[in-house]
């Protein structure tokens, strides 16, 4: 139950027959108005314990550009390249980040593997998926 009241299914899982172990499936017993799980191999039946037979979960992932804060640049701690300037402002000096979803991506090789992206002094940022070696 979540903190709110409300009833939020998780896992359904799978269910196997107890006679001959195959996969059970969900079956409607119309006369008496129940849900039951029936093996399609031989005649076991269960009736439900739950109503639902199926989650769908959606998931929203926010932009990771709207993560990164602009005095990024600023941080002496961060990597900084030269050799790609603003596409929108030409300033040169820019600070790599990763992105927080790509961090399992990163190669310590001494490149960033996955999302990358610039930061510049002026705010503006660029996203970029792929190789890029660090200076």
């Amino acid at each position: 139950m979540e903190p709110d009241g409300t009833y939020e299914p998780g896992f359904v899982g799978i269910r196997f027959c107890q006679e001959c172990n195959n996969m059970l499936y969900p079956k409607e017993d119309k006369e008496n108005r129940i849900l039951l799980y029936a093996c399609r191999n031989c005649d076991y039946q269960q009736e439900a314990d739950n109503s639902c037979i199926y989650v769908n979960k959606i998931t929203h992932e926010v932009d990771e550009l709207t993560q990164i804060i602009a005095d990024v640049s600023q941080d002496p701690t961060l990597p900084r390249t030269e050799d790609h300037p603003c596409q929108k402002c030409g300033h040169k000096e820019a600070v790599f980040f990763q992105s927080h979803s790509a961090r399992a991506e990163v190669s310590w090789g001494g490149s960033f593997l996955g999302t990358w992206g610039l930061v510049f002094p002026y705010g503006w940022r660029y996203k970029y998926r792929g190789d890029l070696a660090l200076p």
